[in-house]
């Protein structure tokens, strides 16, 4: 079924999410495990007062979060490939899963206001417009006990 799986991660709730329904779609797929980060650039500017987090604090941030990442796909018997991206999130995210020939890709659901819907526009609207694979956006609880167990499954 899917022998290639781009699982998106940024540490968020909604990140964590997909990581874990994502892996354990993969792990029963048996499915090869690529992992991506995208430094979104309009988030280095705080909305309150306008003022610049510096991109290499920025990029810091989520290359940890990359790496916590791999540890958990990793505890689970994976060898993720993971990537760290600059850019326009649904563009990055299309990009490389065209380039890996990904089956499916999971992303995490993350509400937003009609306001920031329409002007920022949706991730996963965007995915499923621009590829030609599965899209996911996941959206399933998963405990850490049922993601435990999926050490046992492997």
């Amino acid at each position: 079924m899917y022998r290639k799986v781009l699982l998106v991660y940024d540490g968020s709730i909604e990140g964590r999410r997909a990581l874990r329904e994502g892996a354990t779609l993969a792990q029963f797929c048996r499915a090869e495990v690529f992992l991506l980060a995208v430094v979104e650039l309009s988030s280095i500017m705080t909305p309150d007062a306008g003022l610049a987090i510096p991109m290499d604090e920025q990029t810091a941030n989520y290359k940890a979060t990359l790496a916590e990442g791999v540890e958990r796909l990793k505890a689970l018997g994976f060898s993720p490939t993971a990537r760290l991206e600059t850019g326009d999130p649904g563009q990055k995210i299309a990009d490389v899963a065209k380039e890996i020939g990904a089956q499916l890709v999971v992303v995490g659901h993350r509400p937003q206001g009609p306001l920031a819907r329409w002007w920022f526009g949706s991730v996963g609207n965007y995915l499923v417009k621009h590829l030609h694979c599965s899209v996911l956006v996941a959206q399933t609880e998963i405990s850490d006990d049922e993601f435990e167990q999926l050490k046992q499954v492997g």
